[in-house]
């Protein structure tokens, strides 16, 4: 494979409900990670669209990276996406949640909000409202690594977890919490989750600050996600 050949395919869940919103949005994520690497080729495929990963995998360079935009290396990342790249050779990069960068971006635009919201560090909270699962660990591993990450770089800031399908749950988890308080979906796609179950499980707690929006969707992500793959950096 060339330096003007290069590609890759970043790979999503979606939504199997409604799967063709989310690999509309997920072909536009793709086309911003390519304007940070004009000479490649960037494809997308969520694998809740029947046959989409199969008919990308079938047009790849052998060696061309795969992005899990996915926040853990559990079920989908570590079984299901080996299983529907086949034969194909094709190494599978670390999914997003596992990003070096990651944290770092994120503690800008914690300390941003609470600037622009004219919020104390120390008199405030940050809420991660993660999946979770309750099939295995990997999930919850995942967003309490990301917890500790952020905490190691806040002085003062106060961090906790919630999950949608383990305790502690995002409505238990948001009880009785400073009113300055923010929420970040720990979450690649704004699918159901994040529209339904998070709001609706803050509303149960009582939470009244500010939810920002999920990580997968903020514009410097697609320039992380570029910087990611070899070469990228």
């Amino acid at each position: 494979m060339t330096k003007e050949s290069r590609e890759a395919l970043i790979v999503a869940h979606g939504q199997p409900s409604a799967p063709v919103p989310p690999e509309l949005w997920l072909q536009g994520f793709a086309k911003a990670v390519n304007n940070h690497l004009p000479t490649w080729t960037i494809r997308a495929a969520t694998l809740a669209m029947p046959g989409a990963v199969e008919r990308q995998v079938a047009e790849m360079q052998s060696g061309s990276p795969v992005f899990p935009m996915f926040m853990a290396d559990g079920f989908f990342v570590s079984r299901m996406l080996p299983k529907r790249l086949g034969d194909a050779d094709l190494p599978i990069l670390p999914p997003l949640g596992f990003d070096v960068f990651l944290p770092d971006l994120v503690v800008d635009r914690v300390k941003q909000t609470l600037a622009d919201l004219d919020w104390s560090e120390a008199q405030s909270h940050l809420l991660l409202a993660a999946h979770g699962s309750a099939k295995g660990p990997k999930a919850a591993e995942s967003a309490r690594a990301f917890q500790n990450a952020l905490s190691k770089r806040f002085d003062t800031l106060q961090i906790s977890v919630g999950f949608v399908e383990e305790a502690p749950f995002i409505a238990d988890a948001g009880k009785a919490l400073p009113p300055q308080s923010l929420c970040l979906p720990f979450f690649a796609l704004e699918g159901d989750h994040c529209r339904q179950d998070i709001p609706e499980a803050l509303e149960e707690a009582g939470f009244s600050g500010p939810t920002l929006p999920p990580l997968g969707t903020w514009r410097e992500t697609a320039k992380l996600v570029a910087d990611a793959l070899p070469h990228g950096r």
